[in-house]
């Protein structure tokens, strides 16, 4: 589905701009990080807009629906990159908190939410 590999995609854009100074620069200004991560971001909003847009006219998901899926594509992305990228160990209470968010993913779907009519 085009909106889930936007949101993909987007999100990865998103994580580098929020967490990639951490591991990239380190001995960077504050307002040369703010600026690189603004211009990273740019590329996130390139890809987040039409995934938002085809997802809700397209494919009829509603709002709220669309900001779970974004926000379990976040976590599934992020738990990625602090792993292999800043090389955090992920703690059992992470993977409770993870969890509960997928399960609201589940309870945003399972319970005949109907597409809105667009």
């Amino acid at each position: 589905m085009l909106t889930i590999l936007l949101l993909l995609f987007s999100n990865l854009f998103m994580t580098f701009a929020w967490y990639g100074h951490l591991k990239y620069l380190k001995t960077s200004n504050m307002f040369s990080i703010i600026l690189i991560s603004w211009g990273i971001a740019f590329f996130e909003y390139l890809l987040m807009v039409p995934a938002n847009r085809i997802g809700y006219t397209e494919y009829k998901f509603e709002g709220f629906q669309l900001k779970i899926i974004q926000e379990i594509i976040t976590i599934i992305i992020f738990i990625l990159f602090a792993t292999v990228i800043l090389g955090e160990k992920i703690k059992w209470n992470y993977i409770v908190s993870f969890f509960l968010i997928l399960l609201a993913g589940y309870f945003a779907f399972a319970f005949g939410s109907k597409p809105n009519s667009h």
